[in-house]
This record gives C-alpha cells, sequence and structure tokens, in this order.
C-alpha cells in the first residue's frame, strides 16, 4: 500500500507555546460563557413584525449532521464542522446572535451490534478477553467508525479488519484507546451513550469550536424529552397520511421463517437490501448443446435468461449477454407460462418476492452447465439489436446478481474488455466470431468520457485483459458514477434527459411491457444465527411515502427557494428527488424511539433525524444533562411534553386544556423556537444528499410552514490527507484530537480553511499545517514587537505609500467579507491571512528608509487579528487581549469598518508602480544571466559595476499605435463583441499601415486585451494617475534595492531635446503611457 507522506514534526517547540496559549483562552470562553446564547426578551420584541425583528436583532443558526456516537470524531468530522464554525466567528462578528449547536446521534444498530459482540467475545474469552489466543479461530469483523448509512457500516468494517489485521470488536475498542478493563462496560449498549458524548465536547472545545453546550443532548428513549419529541414527529407525519403500511424488502431467513435483523446474524451485521431490475431476455434459439439439454423438460414454457441490472437506462446498447462458464444454472418454472435461466441463491430471493407462483417454493425443471448455454440466440430488451448472442465471461460472479449479465460494451468496462478478449481469441474462447460482430452503441454521454465511457477508461487505465481486475474495478465506478451525476441519454425515449432521470423511466417503462421486474438481494453474505443464507423477502412494514407526487412537489419547492451555493449540490438534491422513494422507517432491533402506535418497531436511525435541528432551539430549556436526566431551568418534566404541548411550541397549535404545564413555560420555548428558526444553513458532505438532507427536506415541507424551511444547505467533498484518502493501512488517518495534538487547533483550522469549499474531494496538507505553526508564532512575534517599539515608528501626515498601503488593506478587509458571507474560506484565508500579510511585507519593505507610520501598523495589526479572527480564534485572541490590551474578547469584536473609500485610482497606481519595478528588476537580471553564460551581446552597460538610471515616460501613444487602435475600433461590432478581422486588413491596407511589421502583432495583442479587460476599457487607453508623481515617489525605493547611484524621471518630449545616442533614441520610442521605457548607464 503506498504511504500517504506523513510527516513527524522534528521540533514542537513554537507548537507547544500555541496550544498553551490554545487552552488559556479556551478556558476564559468557557468562564465567560460567550457561546451560551438566548432569543431576544420578548418585551424587546412586542409590536415588531417579523422582518423587523430580524433588522434589529438579526440572527444566525447554523448545524451540521450531529454525528453517530460509536467512536471519536475524525478528521473528517471536522472538516465539515469547520464550516459552520468559521461561519459562526464571522456572523458574530457582524452583528448577529449566533447559533451553533452540537448534539450526539446514538439511534439504529451499529452500537447495539457491536454491544452484542463484546457479550459473545466475552462469552468466549472472558469478562477482560484473558483467555485469547492470537491467532485463534477469525470472527466475523464490526467497527466502531460512524456511518453515513448501515450498508456502509459493514463496508467499512471489512476494511478496518483487513487493514489493521483486528479480527474481534474487543480488539477494535483497544485500538480506539480503551482500555481493556473497560471493554466490559461497553457490553451495555447505553454505556456507548455515556462514553464518547463527553469526548466529542472536549475535542471541539481543543478545537475552539463556538458551541452552545447546553443545547446538546442525546437521541433515542435514553432521553425521554427528545423521545418525546420523535413521538411527536411520527405521529404528526402518521395523521398527515406520510406514513403508511405496506410491502417493504427486508432482510428474511427462510430456515427461521422470519425477519433476520442484525443481532439474528452470525454474519452480515448491518447490510441490507439492494434493488435491481431483473430484465427478461427471451431465448430466441438454444445452442445445439442447450437444445439437446433442455428439449422437452420446460413444458411448453417460454424461457427468459433473467439478469440483475443496476443500470436499466443502458439496455439500448446490449450487444451480447454473459454466463460464467464455471457456473451451474438452472431452468427454473415460475409459473405455468414462464421459466428463468439464472443461479439457484437467485431464484431463492425471487421465491420470497411475489415473482415464483408460489411464496417460498422453489420449482427448478433442470440444471445445466454455463457452458452448454454459450451461443444461445436471445431478445434484447429495448436494444438497438433486437437478438444478441450468449458468450462466455471469466468475472461472473455465482454469489452476486442472477449469474446472468447484459453486455452494454460502451458503457461498461468489463463488458468491453470481455468483447475485446472474445474478438481477439474467438477459437480460444470457443466462440463463433459472429456473435461478436456488433460494435458498441453509445447509449449516454458525459463531459468526461463522451459517449463511450468503457472505451475511454479502458485506454486510459491501461486495461490489457479480463485478468485486470482491480483496474477493471476502478474503471467501474468511474463510468457509473460520471453516468449517473454527469450523463445525459443519447437514445430512446428519453433522449437529452439527465441519466438520473431517465433511469426510472426506462425501469418503468421496461416494468409496464412485461420486459423486466423489480428484483432484490442482500448487498452481501448475509448468515443468520441458525447457519441459513438469507434472502430479501417482501414483508410488511411502515414506510415513510418519499416520492408521494403531492409531498414531492412540496420538497421540490423547498429546494428551489434554498440556497444551495453550488450548482452541483442543487442538481444533486433535483436528481435526488426525482428517484426518492418509499423509505422503511421502523426497525425491530437496535437503539431508538418506539413508534407511537406499533411499539414493537423502533423509528430508524434516518427517519428520527430529519428535524432535530428545531429541538436545538428549546433543549437548553428543558433539560441540563445530555440525556435528559435532570431538567433544565424551567423545571419541566419529560412527561408534561405530550403531543399538544410539542405541537404548540413548533407548530402554532392551540393550546391544550387541561394543560400539563404552565402556558408561560411553553411560551418560554416557543419564543426561542420562533426567533432562531428556520435555520440558517446546514453543512454537510455531500454523500448524505440521497438521504439525510434530502430527508430533511421531506419532512420539513411536511410538519413546518414555509416561513420555517431551510434557507440553505452546502456540501462539500470527503477530506483526503496528503493527496490521499484517510487510511489506517496508509497511516494518514487521524483524529480530531489527533490532529489538534499534533498541530496545535489554529494551525489545523487554517490547513482545514485552506482545503478546499467546493463538492469535489478537499485535501488537508501536513506539511501546510506545520507551515502554519512557524506563520502564526512568527506573526505573534512581530506583532508584540511592533507594539512595544510603537513610539519609535513614524508620525504625522502619511505619505504616498502609507495612502496605498491604506487602501489595499481597505481592499482586502472588503474582499474577505464578501468570500466568509459566502462561505468560500479558502479565499477568505487567501485574501485576509495570506495576501493581507504580503501587502504588510512590501509596505515595510517599501518603507524601510523612513519606517513604516506607527498608526497604520497598529492599524494593521487590529484588522489582520479581526480578519484572522473566525478561522484562527485562538491567535487573534492573543493579539487583541495579551498585545493590543484589548479588556473584551476579540469573541464580542466587530467586523472592521473600512477606514476611507476604496480608490480605484491608487490601485491602478500601485499596480503600476509594482509593475514597473518588476519589470526593471527582471530587465537586469536577465542581463545577468546572460553574461554569465557569455551572451550578453552588446550590452549597453556593465551590471556588475557602479550604474545609474533613467526612467523615461510619455503622455502619448506612438501616431502608428493610435492609427491601430482607430482601425480596431471601427472594425469592431459592439453587438457581437468581435473585431472583424477582415476589415482590419482592408482598413490598414488602405492607410498604408499594412506594411509595417509592427502593426499585426500590435493589433493582435489589442485585440487579446478587448477579450481580457473588455471593449470599453481597452479603447480608453488614458491613465489616471500621473505616472512621474508615483515614480518619484519610489525612485528611493529602487536606488536602495537595485543599488543604484542615481535614478530620475525624464519626459520623453523633454529627453528628445537633448543630444541622444541613436539606441536612446529607439529606446525612448518604446515608451507608452503606463509603460514607460528605461535605459540603465555606468557611471
Amino acid at each position: 500500500m503506498a504511504s500517504a507522506n506523513v510527516i513527524e514534526l522534528a521540533q514542537t517547540g513554537k507548537r507547544d507555546e500555541l496550544r498553551e496559549l490554545e487552552r488559556k483562552y479556551q478556558a476564559r470562553w468557557a468562564e465567560e460563557r460567550l457561546f451560551e446564547i438566548a432569543a431576544p426578551p420578548p418585551e424587546d420584541l412586542a409590536g415588531l413584525s417579523k422582518a423587523e425583528i430580524q433588522e434589529k436583532f438579526p440572527k444566525w443558526f447554523g448545524n451540521f449532521p450531529f454525528p453517530y456516537t460509536n467512536g471519536s470524531l475524525h478528521l473528517g468530522h471536522a472538516f465539515t464542522i469547520s464550516k459552520i464554525e468559521f461561519a459562526a466567528g464571522f456572523n458574530r462578528m457582524v452583528g448577529k446572535r449566533v447559533l451553533f449547536p452540537h448534539g450526539f446521534h446514538c439511534t439504529g444498530m451499529p452500537i447495539k451490534a457491536a454491544s452484542d459482540k463484546i457479550i459473545r467475545e466475552i462469552e468466549m474469552f472472558g469478562e477482560d478477553f484473558e483467555k485469547f489466543v492470537p491467532d485463534a479461530e477469525p470472527a466475523p469483523a464490526t467497527t466502531s467508525d460512524a456511518p453515513a448509512k448501515a450498508a456502509d457500516k459493514a463496508k467499512k468494517g471489512k476494511v478496518a479488519a483487513k487493514a489493521t489485521g483486528l479480527q474481534y470488536q474487543f480488539q477494535i475498542m483497544e485500538s480506539m484507546g480503551v482500555p481493556r478493563n473497560e471493554i466490559k462496560k461497553f457490553a451495555d449498549p447505553y454505556f456507548w451513550l455515556k462514553y464518547y458524548p463527553p469526548i466529542c465536547i472536549e475535542d471541539n472545545k481543543l478545537f475552539g469550536s463556538r458551541i452552545d453546550w447546553r443545547r446538546s443532548f442525546i437521541t433515542t428513549d435514553a432521553n425521554p424529552y427528545y423521545d418525546s419529541f420523535v413521538r411527536w414527529q411520527m405521529k404528526r407525519l402518521y395523521k398527515l397520511g406520510k406514513i403508511k403500511f405496506g410491502e417493504r424488502y427486508t432482510v428474511y431467513s427462510p430456515k427461521d421463517g422470519q425477519p433476520c435483523m442484525d443481532h439474528d446474524r452470525s454474519e452480515g451485521e448491518a447490510l441490507g437490501p439492494t434493488e435491481y431490475t431483473g430484465i427478461k431476455m427471451e431465448v430466441a434459439q438454444w445452442s445445439p448443446e442447450a437444445a439437446k439439454a433442455i428439449e422437452g423438460k420446460v413444458g411448453g414454457r417460454k424461457v427468459y435468461f433473467v439478469a440483475a441490472t443496476l443500470r436499466p437506462e443502458t439496455m439500448y446498447g446490449q450487444t451480447n449477454c454473459f454466463v460464467g462458464t464455471a457456473i451451474k444454472y438452472g431452468v427454473f418454472a415460475i409459473n405455468d407460462k414462464e421459466a428463468y435461466v439464472c443461479t439457484h441463491r437467485a431464484v431463492r430471493n425471487m421465491a420470497f418476492q411475489g415473482i415464483t407462483a408460489a411464496r417460498g417454493q422453489i420449482d427448478q425443471l433442470l440444471e445445466v452447465d454455463g457452458t452448454a448455454l454459450v451461443g444461445t440466440k436471445i431478445k434484447a430488451p429495448f436494444s438497438v439489436n433486437s437478438e444478441v448472442y450468449v458468450l462466455p465471461m471469466e468475472n461472473v460472479l455465482p454469489g452476486k446478481g442472477t449469474g446472468v449479465v447484459t453486455c452494454v460494451p460502451s458503457d461498461s468496462p468489463d463488458d468491453f474488455q470481455t468483447i475485446t478478449d472474445l474478438k481477439k481469441k474467438p477459437e480460444f474462447y470457443k466462440i463463433d466470431p459472429s456473435w461478436v460482430a456488433l460494435e458498441p452503441v453509445p447509449v449516454l454521454s458525459t463531459p468526461t468520457y463522451g459517449e463511450m465511457s468503457a472505451p475511454a477508461l479502458v485506454k486510459q487505465l491501461k486495461i490489457q485483459s479480463q485478468k485486470d481486475t482491480k483496474q477493471l474495478a476502478e474503471a467501474k465506478e468511474l463510468a457509473y458514477k460520471e453516468g449517473f451525476y454527469n450523463g445525459t441519454m443519447s437514445i430512446g425515449e428519453f433522449k437529452g434527459l439527465p441519466v438520473q432521470e431517465a433511469k426510472p423511466r426506462v425501469r418503468e417503462r421496461l416494468i409496464e411491457a412485461g420486459l423486466a421486474f423489480a428484483y432484490a438481494e442482500p448487498e452481501g453474505l448475509i448468515v443468520s444465527r441458525s447457519s441459513d443464507e438469507c434472502v430479501i423477502a417482501l414483508m410488511d412494514q411502515w414506510y415513510l411515502d418519499y416520492g408521494e407526487p403531492s409531498w414531492r412537489a412540496q420538497a421540490e419547492k423547498l429546494v428551489a427557494k434554498m440556497e444551495t451555493y453550488n450548482s452541483e449540490t442543487r442538481n444533486a438534491f433535483e436528481g435526488v428527488l426525482a428517484w426518492l422513494n418509499k423509505w422503511a422507517c421502523a426497525r425491530t432491533y437496535g437503539l431508538g424511539s418506539k413508534l407511537p402506535w406499533d411499539p414493537q418497531f423502533l423509528v430508524e436511525s434516518l427517519s428520527d433525524s430529519t428535524i432535530y435541528m428545531s429541538y436545538y432551539t428549546v433543549s437548553h430549556l428543558l433539560h441540563s444533562k445530555l440525556d435528559g436526566s435532570e431538567p433544565g431551568p424551567l423545571g419541566v418534566t419529560a412527561d408534561q411534553m405530550t403531543d399538544e404541548v410539542w405541537e404548540y411550541v413548533l407548530n402554532n397549535g392551540p393550546w391544550p386544556e387541561p394543560a400539563p404545564l404552565p402556558k408561560e413555560k411553553a411560551d418560554a420555548m416557543r419564543h426561542e423556537f420562533e426567533y432562531f428558526y428556520p435555520f440558517d444553513v446546514r453543512s454537510s458532505g455531500k454523500d448524505l444528499i440521497p438521504n439525510h438532507l434530502t430527508f430533511c427536506v421531506y419532512n420539513h415541507a411536511a410538519l413546518f410552514p414555509e416561513e420555517k424551511w431551510p434557507l440553505s444547505m452546502r456540501t462539500n467533498g470527503h477530506l483526503m490527507v496528503n493527496g490521499q484518502k484517510m487510511s489506517k493501512s496508509k497511516g494518514n488517518s487521524m483524529t480530531m484530537r489527533q490532529c489538534i495534538e499534533k498541530f496545535g487547533a489554529d494551525a489545523t483550522r487554517l490547513c482545514l480553511a485552506d482545503a478546499g469549499d467546493g463538492i469535489e474531494d478537499a485535501n488537508f496538507d501536513e506539511k501546510t499545517a506545520n507551515a502554519n505553526i512557524l506563520r502564526l508564532h512568527t506573526l505573534i512575534g512581530w506583532c508584540d514587537e511592533i507594539i512595544q517599539s510603537k513610539p519609535n515608528l513614524r508620525q504625522g501626515a502619511k505619505n504616498y505609500h502609507d495612502i496605498v498601503f491604506e487602501h489595499e488593506v481597505n481592499n482586502l478587509i472588503a474582499k474577505t467579507k464578501t468570500f466568509y458571507a459566502d462561505m468560500q474560506y479558502k479565499d477568505a484565508l487567501k485574501y485576509g491571512f495570506y495576501e493581507l500579510q504580503s501587502a504588510r511585507d512590501w509596505y515595510r519593505e517599501v518603507t524601510a528608509d523612513v519606517s513604516m507610520h506607527a498608526d497604520l501598523a497598529e492599524w494593521w495589526i487590529r484588522t489582520a487579528t479581526l480578519l484572522a479572527a473566525p478561522i484562527a480564534p485562538h491567535f487573534s485572541e492573543h493579539v487583541w487581549s495579551s498585545i493590543l490590551k484589548e479588556p473584551k474578547s476579540v469573541q464580542l469584536a466587530q467586523w472592521p469598518a473600512l477606514s476611507a473609500p476604496v480608490d480605484q485610482t491608487i490601485f491602478d497606481s500601485a499596480e503600476y508602480m509594482r509593475g514597473t519595478i518588476k519589470t526593471m528588476r527582471d530587465a537586469e537580471l536577465s542581463l545577468l544571466k546572460k553574461m554569465n553564460k557569455g551572451k550578453q551581446g552588446q550590452a549597453t552597460y556593465d551590471p556588475k559595476k557602479p550604474r545609474a538610471v533613467r526612467i523615461y515616460v510619455t503622455t502619448a501613444f506612438p501616431e502608428w499605435q493610435d492609427q491601430c487602435v482607430q482601425t480596431v475600433k471601427e472594425a469592431y461590432s459592439a453587438e457581437h463583441d468581435k473585431v472583424d478581422d477582415q476589415k482590419v486588413r482592408e482598413l490598414l491596407t488602405a492607410r498604408g499601415s499594412i506594411k509595417d511589421k509592427r502593426a499585426m502583432p500590435f493589433v493582435q495583442a489589442f485585440k487579446k486585451r478587448i477579450s481580457q479587460f473588455g471593449a470599453q476599457t481597452a479603447f480608453n487607453r488614458s491613465v489616471p494617475f500621473s505616472e512621474v508623481k508615483v515614480l518619484h515617489e519610489i525612485l528611493p525605493y529602487l536606488k536602495r534595492t537595485l543599488t543604484l547611484q542615481d535614478a530620475e524621471v525624464l519626459l520623453v518630449d523633454d529627453a528628445k531635446k537633448k543630444d541622444l545616442s541613436a539606441i536612446t533614441k529607439t529606446l525612448i520610442e518604446t515608451a507608452e503611457p503606463g509603460n514607460p521605457a528605461f535605459e540603465y548607464y555606468n557611471v
């Protein structure tokens, strides 16, 4: 496995100093309770409209998906948290009441499954696992990594087990830092709920998070207050007709005759159903060998090869069908008229899904080898090629799908490579070349791979044969992701539609035509305690009716109104809303709240976490401990929070009579909710759009009026470390605390801000984090030194460089504010931290002979402190409190106002100043390089000897240039924003300028300027400042930094009156307004 280039810190002194400061200020913030926020008193809001309240008492409520409490927070959590954390810091500075809460999700199966695992391991190895012998019989692995959904859980567990070599849950707990003698306590699932939340809270405090911890809570019936909230939510959805009862797919043990939930499994914990489309391909003509085996055994039934596909939209491009030559297939009677060719495992699943004639019964007519089926001609539903041949494939898996695979070589890398191999060696594979004669059919188009994604990826990844399974797996993932998220249909009824929209519609058409059916199977091997391989069965279940047309329309309206920060996020929401369908909302195993009207079920984990953001607004009033074991300041008990009270508080319901609690207590809760809701932003990983975030949208649309709908949701990609996916095997997997301990909080936060803000994957670069330690430490030292030496700095009136510096800082203040407001932290950091320091560095250098202005130097320190505060609050607090001696915390400081309006003319002059200096410096460096190589030619001076410079300035462009500009202007069409090149040539020819070798290159350069800056700016060739004045200001700097004996500025018109050499005359002619000529000479 490749190394992720994890760095080790050679010296930690500076980091340790910064961490000591961080702990100091974290203690101060906690003591001063700076992040505890409440709505304004009711009397302050009396008589004000909602708009007036927000104008007079603006608020900001940001949140992120609460983490699952079966482990410590990792760096990916910190990345998502940072988006809200930075925004919280900024919005405090612009005068808003900022609410940033943080809860803990405990609902679902993983904790219970892990605790059951520990119980079994205690039975095997003793209370403290003292009987465990390494290399003993392996057990199925579980993990304590927090899941996005149950399906991901088991995959993570298997990966973790392979990567670390850990086989047992107690080993995994040890690897996470839990002492072995403590692990037995985790056999109680509710112990997890007490153990990990305090660790998470401490991690956030070490990070410097501006969280109101009074509002924190845990979920499940372990917290009776939250339990009452969830019960109200579910009852309300039920009354609205959003929760229904009917058949849903579930894991089922035929042997036990009942659903097989996680606790009933010896293998496959947390796995669920995968839903396919079963494609029916009618046999048109059997191969000779198959015909011999099947003749007279199917009872006159039509026989279909059945393939399970996740991509029904690609069926238009079928060119063949594959079977595994090492697989035994059955021909199974489905009913009196049809028989299916597939594996026994597949038909066993079908038997419990209403596909076969009798539930649970399998009628196998015969068994046949895969090799015998090769050469059979079948009908290909919806394909451009109505009939195709069955071919052999090496990579068909008997344990996945039906054992029959459709062949779409345009979009499946596996299919394309197999067809390529078969075409190369038909004799070896014992096939007729004519069976593979059909060319790939374009089905969908993607921006990255065009209409033939499979051939493109096979070429890109240099795949040579079917045996390149690793590369083929990578190619498959790339093709499928690109096709689903960015693909557009190129063929068929839904041509032109995005693949995300077309997929369910094509599936529906196939099923309507009787050419396909819904089919599901376990996403991996699931074995019950009774050693039965489980199937997926259609069972009666409670489900949320997502996708129901009127509810979907509401959800689409919410998304349309909601800010998503980028088009990719919006497109992803719209895509999910197009296909999301019924969702089972109840389970019988795990932790959670009981379904109120059917208490044998628990509300599942993605259904009790959809509107809990509203609970944050009142939780601090209800309970003073995470688990609700102690009432909050209102003294309300959990049993007093009836459905009617929740309805009154959160939905303007009528006040119940008789009332279970005094009305003024409920009014206090309603006041908090009405002020803070809706939330302003929810930040999350993009992987939660297909479930949690869209469920949040649906539930808010159903349960709240439009004025309480979420205002925005932003999503980010996954966080890589050192350019690679986090992995324990690579050594670059870090918890939030490990990263803080390694680099310190602010260095970590700066690196997270720099990692990226888009929906694409971001990167945490440890080298950047390490460099941040030195940068912060150095900056603190400089600020302290400047404040101490302020009396020695220049006082009085401001000079030209002071004015430029002040304008540049003001411009950076304005830019940074815009980026913070847009949650673009990489750019906020760029302008408000790095470029701000670059501006200071230039100012310090250019005023070295007279020193910086005392007031401006201190103003810069104040500005830098405030602009960095949202991202690096500990650094800012230290400079603010200890160096600038401000009595109140920087957490209470306001965003800096501009000291003066930004003047573009001054920026232009500064740009001119720096550009001229660079041009002059580069010219001399170029000459020195040539001299070192002996290629200086006829140099007019020796840069190694004492020298001086004359700078020539002109206020007018050369006449030939003016003629060229006039020509371009006449040939320019404002309507089309285009220059007519033919007309330019005609005009130049007519005016006799076409023969001037300078003309056409100048015209081309000028056209480029038009495209770069716009026609109006390009044609306006005046310079809005005095070049002579600016150049006089920088002469001292030039003389000092270039070690010149003298420097002077001359107007071209004045210079021409002097007796000049031919070389100087030619040089002067090159001067243009905004682009002076210069001449070095020895003295």
